[in-house]
Parts: structure tokens; C-alpha cells; sequence
């Protein structure tokens, strides 16, 4: 019975033995850190508990290895976890001093110890120190006890481990410590107290100098080295952590990334480089009264993060500094339009070169205005986009459908859109809808990736090429497996259109002739400014990197002169001056056709047209309709136009003309001098025909209008307007059935009628007749 008891017993003792130590060993908080894509520190954020406490590093520098190992464990690599010898003299030492004076520990049981969080120094601990010591050594190599110890033990104050430590006082990393520099931290675990600044300096110094001379005594320190190292000052104050990615660091945090070592993608270097822009710029800045600032740079073939400037630094925060404006929505004023240019063109309803009405328009009560308050009648497509013309693409929105668009930037990842389309409407397109810096930016890096791999992929798409932004570094490579698909969110034809439009944007002045240096960067870029003048935004597209800035006030205050021209852009130019020169795009060919356009209206050539031009269309501009604005007239000998009707066909002589609709042609000869009117009808044919000559500029059909209260009290009159083809053309206007008046030259009149609903009615001299009914809602 008795030997079975002790069966029991010795089988109970080796299973105890087996399982005594917890794994894992440490279970502390930790500080955030992140490093760049070349492992150098960017920042740290303090652990739960109040410690400086990086995680746990494998890597332990020699110099600091050499040291810890003299220091308290000549014997590390020889012993099974104890030493004997150093327990026994510990022992005598303790006994003759009546108290605790040695405790005789290898580096592993101060592992064990430190792992147990403080059991009192007594003969029982001791020896299950010893115990767990011994299994420790079973389960660990000598090298990962010696970065387990490193990396926990206390440094003084709140630093724990070697990494904290060695960036606390001595404000760099562990690697490119000197020899004194690594005795002096080697000391500190053994009397942490000694650290701090003006308490036990000289018995620090003495215990740090006596083990340098160990080290030279044993030759590992030459007697050069060791009088340079005994010649080192101690550190004074703590270092502040470095801070250069203050934002990602938070993001990295909230993002699930907490008390861990981070590789981020960024790039030190450019990261401190862009940070020096910003903060020049922000200067700036301030002067009117702008106080924050967020820059981004992507690499286009990756979607990796090179530089990530959550927003302007200052230690008080004075202005919501702390706020990440990359991950924040905002307004996006007209930053979104290249993704209507491109979905259009994609889809066959607009070639570049289309042109789109550019008149006073009001939709639904939706009355849109270009930033400048002026109207082109009409523009061509890629130019509305290059000027960023707000009314063409309204129109383009209104026949694109706002519900189409909206699933298009869902598809592109843009996670701002929480209300449906129809909450939006046509304002999505001008700053009715919040997006983010990083997605932007996204979408931009995913169209020219997608782009650049076109032609390498024989003409197929990677579903993959559109994805978010990267700042967790990863050895990923390129799959083999790649799933070719035969379309993408938005193609490489309509991309490609895109850019080249994008190029043609005129640079701010500080870029003025910048296409005469050969070393000059062609770039694709678009800016935005929201409604009040709240945000400035600039995107910039390049083969190899998308940049963007945006400028503002985090606390959404507006403030005059705030566009994305005058702000964003030019700091926007200045970081891509810090990026290599690239080719521009190649052509995506197999996405292209060349047709014949009219060389006026951009649109597809008709039998009327002309004037015939060659471009290069996506494919799918072969869909496209037709130049609707060349007709051809008949013209008698006097110059006049007639008509079948009322005029010898024999005589006539048949003309191509380029005509548009009298609004816009109203605004478009304003514009276009070379412009050619319609010839005058002849007298002799008026009567038999019905075509259309002037048109109401404002109030358009069934418009509700407001009367303006003015500065002295008086109500104010509306001013309405009219387009006619001839402006010596004599129009009466008359108001329910009133005759108010007649104009010629500028058909304009000050109307001021009571509330209620009234009719505008206008006869010119030749008796066409145009009526539009409207309402006077109230005098404000």
C-alpha cells in the first residue's frame, strides 16, 4: 500500500513538475508600439497599467546580453536554471548578516520571479523559484530566457524592459547603445531606484563603471573602449518617446492593434519630411484663422500607406488637433465628380469632348451654381471636369441617375453614404455627401492600379485591385492565382479618360509653367471645397503614387479663401516634389476605339456635321448619340432661311449648321465670339414656321420664387430673363394677361407681382409666343 502511496506520489510530483509553469510565462498589459516599414520607431502609446512596457522582443542586443550576463549571471550558459555555488553563498552571507543581503538568483529564476508579481522573499518561495527555474530551462532555449528577462524586467519608475528603457533614457533603440550606455541599464534592474535624476547618481555610476572593468578585465572590452565608456555621462531627465504618426498610432489602437508591436507601411524619412510641409503651410494657414491640416500618401501598386498626417501638431490642442481627419467624414464638395466622369464614359453616355448645358438651372427646387457665378451655355465634358464646373454635372448626375451613382461609389467602397440616394439627390455630386480622406484615396490607388495592370493582364481585371488602404505591413506578394474577371468597378478605358482630363487642370500659380521642365511630374488631380468653405481638398494621381491633402478647421468652421485651389493643391504639389518622377499611363487599347466625333459639339458625327475630328472613345462610345445640334438649313440668295413651303427649291442652298437651343446659345456666344447665329428667317416664311427662337432664362416653368426683403426695408423685385436668337428682336412681356413692357437688346425686367400663382407671357415682334407659369411665395 505504502509503495503504491508513493507511486502516486512521484507520478503526481512529475505531472506537477510538468504543468507548474503557466504559459504564458507574462501576462502584463503592454504598450502599443508602431514602427515604420523599416522597423524604426514612429511611436508608442503608454500600457493599460500606467507602464512604459513594449512587448515582448526575441532580439536581445549583444552588447546588452554581454552585460546583463556579467552583471548578474557569469554562469547563464552553464547552469540548469540554478547555480549552486551562488545559492549556497547566499546562504552563508544571509546567516552572517542576520537578513536578506543576497539572494544568489540566476537570470532565470529572476525570470520566475518577476513572472510571479511579487512573493515575498522567503525559503519557501526560494524554493519553488528554484523548481520553476528548473522546468523553465526545459522549455526554453537559453537565448529565450534571456529575451524573456529583458523584456521584463524593471527599469525604474514605470519603464519596464529593455526596449522602453533603453528609448526612456537614452532616446533611441536598444541596437545602438554604447557599451556604457548598455552597463548602465544592465545595473538598473539589480537597484531600479537608482535612476532617477539626483537620487544615488554616484553609486549608479560606481556600479556601472565596476562592470565595464569586469568586462575589460575579462577582454571584452578593449582598455580604449573601457576609459571612453567609463568617460560617459549618466542619463539625466527621461526622453519623450518619439510621436511621428501621432493619429495612425491612435487609429492602430482603436482598430484592435492595442499592446502590440506594430510594422506599419509608413516611410520615416517622407513621413518627417511631409510633416515639415504641413507645418510650414500651417502657418500659413493661420493667418485666416485655419488651423488643421491632413495629408496621405498611397502606393499605388500595393495600397500601402507611405505617410499618414492624421492632422496638424500642437501639444495643447488648441484646435481638435487630436482629431484624425483621414478617418473623418467630410463634406466633399466636388471631389467626387471624376467618378461620375468615369462611370459615364464607361457606360457609353458621354465621349469626352460631349458637350454639356451650362445655363441657370433649377431642378425640383434644386437651383445649383458654378463656383464663379457664370454660365458657359455649353461645355464640353472633359472641360466641365477640369474646371469643375458644378452645373454640367448636375445635368450629367440628373441623366446618369443619382441611384445608379450612388451604388457605383458603394461598390468603390466609400462607407460615408448611410442615408439612401434619394436623401441626397443631385447635391450628391457637389458636397451633399461626407466622405473620408483614406477611402478617397482608396478608390483613386484602386482605378490606377487596375489601370496599370490592364495591359499586363491581356486586358482582364483583378477583383482584388480594388481594395482599401494598407498601414499593417505584410510579405505579401503577388498570387499566381489571380481570378481574371472581364470587367471592373470602373475600367481601365474610362480610368485612363479620366486622368487625361484630370491632367488638364489648371495648376495653381506657385506651378505656373510647369509643363516646360522636363522634370516636372505629370499628375492627374482634382480639388474640392465644400459648401460655406468648410473643406479644401486636392487629389493627385501619378502611375505610382495618389497623394491627398485636405485643409480646414476640425471644428467644421468656415473661413473665406478655404478652396481646395488655394490651400490643399499648392501642399499638395509641394509633397509630390518628394516623389520619384514616373512615366505617365499607358493607353489601355482594347478599351479604346477611334470614331469620328464633330469637331463643335464633341458628340458622335451625324450626316449634318462638317467639321469631323478622329479621338479615341471608349468602346462604348460607340453607343453614344449623335450630334444633335448640326441640322442643315436652306439658305435663298438674299442669305435668308426659307423653306420648301416658301421658297423655290431650285434657288435654295443647303447648309450645315451648328445650332443650339436659345438659352444656351444665349450664353454660349458670351463666350464663343466665332459663334455663327442662325440666319435670319425670311419675311415670306415666318408665318409658316414654328421654330423655336427664344426661351425663358428665368423663371423656368412652374418655378416658386421668393421676394427679397433689401437693405433699406423696401421689397425687392425679381429679375427675370430671356434668351432670343436675335438680340434686336423686339419682345413684349406680359404678366396675366398685363402688358408690362417691351425689351430689346438684353431681355431683362424687374418684376414685382403680389404672392399667388401668375403667368409669364412673351410675344416677339415676328408673333412667336412662349407662356410659363410661376409662383410668388412671400416677401422675406
Amino acid at each position: 500500500m505504502i509503495k503504491k502511496i508513493l507511486i502516486f506520489l512521484l507520478i503526481g510530483l512529475i505531472g506537477w513538475f510538468l504543468f507548474c509553469l503557466p504559459n504564458p510565462l507574462f501576462n502584463s498589459p503592454t504598450s502599443t508600439v508602431v514602427v515604420d516599414r523599416n522597423n524604426e520607431l514612429l511611436g508608442a502609446r503608454i500600457a493599460s497599467n500606467g507602464q512604459w512596457h513594449f512587448p515582448h522582443n526575441d532580439s536581445v542586443p549583444y552588447k546588452f546580453a554581454v552585460a546583463i550576463q556579467y552583471f548578474e549571471d557569469e554562469y547563464f550558459y552553464k547552469h540548469p536554471g540554478i547555480n549552486p555555488v551562488s545559492l549556497y553563498r547566499a546562504f552563508k552571507q544571509n546567516i552572517k548578516a542576520k537578513r536578506i543581503v543576497s539572494g544568489g538568483s540566476t537570470i532565470t529564476m529572476q525570470v520566475i520571479r518577476l513572472s510571479r508579481h511579487g512573493k515575498p522573499r522567503n525559503i519557501y518561495q526560494k524554493a519553488i523559484e528554484c523548481i520553476l527555474s528548473i522546468r523553465a530551462e526545459i522549455r526554453y532555449s537559453k537565448k529565450e530566457i534571456l529575451s524573456l528577462y529583458s523584456s521584463n524586467a524593471p527599469f525604474g519608475g514605470n519603464v519596464i524592459g529593455l526596449d522602453a528603457a533603453s528609448w526612456r533614457y537614452f532616446g533611441q533603440k536598444p541596437q545602438n547603445l554604447s557599451w556604457a550606455e548598455a552597463a548602465t541599464l544592465a545595473v538598473l534592474p539589480n537597484a531600479p531606484s537608482l535612476i532617477y535624476p539626483g537620487k544615488n547618481r554616484d553609486e549608479l555610476k560606481r556600479k556601472r563603471d565596476l562592470l565595464l572593468k569586469k568586462l575589460n578585465n575579462k577582454g571584452i572590452l578593449d582598455q580604449f573602449d573601457y576609459e571612453l565608456a567609463v568617460d560617459e555621462p549618466l542619463p539625466e531627465k527621461p526622453f519623450s518617446l518619439p510621436n511621428h504618426a501621432i493619429h495612425l498610432i491612435n487609429r492602430a489602437k482603436k482598430e484592435g492593434y492595442d499592446g502590440q508591436v506594430i510594422r506599419s507601411t509608413l516611410n520615416l524619412p517622407l513621413q518627417n519630411q511631409v510633416n515639415q510641409i504641413i507645418s510650414r503651410y500651417s502657418k500659413e494657414f493661420q493667418n485666416n484663422e485655419i488651423y488643421n491640416a491632413a495629408a496621405i500618401i498611397v502606393e499605388v501598386e500595393t495600397g500601402n500607406v507611405l505617410v499618414y498626417i492624421g492632422n496638424t501638431q500642437d501639444k495643447e490642442n488648441l484646435h481638435n488637433n487630436e482629431v484624425d481627419v483621414i478617418s473623418s467624414p467630410r463634406s466633399s464638395g466636388s471631389i467626387l465628380k471624376p467618378f461620375l466622369y468615369a462611370s459615364m464614359t464607361m457606360d457609353g453616355e458621354i465621349l469626352p469632348q460631349s458637350l454639356v448645358a451650362d445655363i441657370p438651372t433649377q431642378i425640383a427646387g434644386y437651383s445649383p451654381k458654378n463656383f464663379d457665378k457664370t454660365y458657359d451655355g455649353d461645355v464640353p465634358a472633359d472641360e466641365a471636369l477640369f474646371r469643375s464646373l458644378n452645373i454640367p454635372f448636375v445635368k450629367m448626375l440628373q441623366q446618369y441617375s443619382t441611384d445608379k451613382f450612388y451604388h457605383k461609389l458603394k461598390k468603390l467602397n466609400i462607407s460615408t453614404l448611410t442615408n439612401s440616394a434619394g436623401h441626397y439627390g443631385l447635391s450628391l455630386i457637389l458636397g451633399g455627401a461626407e466622405v473620408r480622406l483614406d477611402e478617397l484615396t482608396a478608390c483613386y490607388a484602386s482605378m490606377t492600379r487596375s489601370l496599370n495592370h490592364f495591359n499586363s493582364y491581356n486586358s482582364m481585371y483583378d477583383k482584388a485591385d480594388f481594395h482599401a488602404i494598407n498601414y499593417i505591413y505584410t510579405n505579401k506578394t503577388e498570387s499566381d492565382n489571380i481570378v481574371h474577371e472581364k470587367t471592373a468597378v470602373i475600367d481601365a478605358a474610362s480610368s485612363w479618360l479620366t486622368f487625361i482630363a484630370m491632367k488638364n487642370v489648371n495648376r495653381p500659380y506657385q506651378e505656373t509653367g510647369w509643363e516646360n521642365y522636363s522634370s516636372s511630374q505629370q499628375i492627374a488631380w482634382k480639388t474640392g471645397t465644400s459648401f460655406g468653405f468648410r473643406d479644401g481638398w486636392s487629389i493627385g494621381i501619378t502611375p505610382e503614387h495618389v497623394v491627398g491633402v485636405w485643409i480646414g478647421n476640425a471644428t467644421g468652421e468656415g473661413r473665406p479663401g478655404l478652396t481646395g485651389l488655394n490651400t490643399a493643391a499648392p501642399l499638395m504639389f509641394e509633397i509630390f516634389k518628394l516623389l520619384p518622377t514616373n512615366k505617365w499611363f499607358s493607353p489601355p487599347y482594347d478599351e479604346l476605339v477611334k470614331i469620328p466625333v464633330c469637331k463643335e459639339s464633341g458628340y458622335r458625327s451625324s450626316l449634318n456635321c462638317d467639321d469631323i475630328d478622329s479621338v479615341y472613345v471608349h468602346a462604348a462610345g460607340l453607343r453614344s448619340e449623335k450630334c444633335p445640334y448640326h441640322q442643315i438649313i436652306h439658305i435663298d440668295k438674299n442669305g435668308e432661311r426659307v423653306t420648301a413651303e416658301c421658297s423655290n427649291v431650285y434657288e435654295m442652298k443647303h447648309v450645315s449648321w451648328f445650332v443650339l437651343p436659345p438659352v444656351q446659345e444665349w450664353y454660349y456666344r458670351q463666350k464663343h465670339p466665332n459663334y455663327k447665329v442662325l440666319p435670319p428667317l425670311s419675311v415670306k416664311c415666318q408665318q409658316n414656321t414654328k421654330k423655336q427662337s427664344m426661351d425663358v432664362i428665368y423663371p423656368r416653368e412652374l418655378t416658386r420664387i421668393f421676394i427679397p426683403i433689401e437693405l433699406d426695408g423696401q421689397i425687392g423685385k425679381v429679375i427675370f430673363q430671356v434668351a432670343h436668337r436675335s438680340s434686336e428682336t423686339t419682345i413684349f412681356w406680359h404678366i396675366d394677361n398685363t402688358y408690362i413692357g417691351q425689351t430689346k437688346g438684353i431681355h431683362e425686367m424687374n418684376i414685382n407681382v403680389m404672392p399667388g400663382k401668375h403667368y409669364l407671357t412673351l410675344v416677339d415682334e415676328f408673333g412667336e409666343t412662349i407662356t410659363r407659369q410661376f409662383e410668388i411665395l412671400g416677401k422675406r
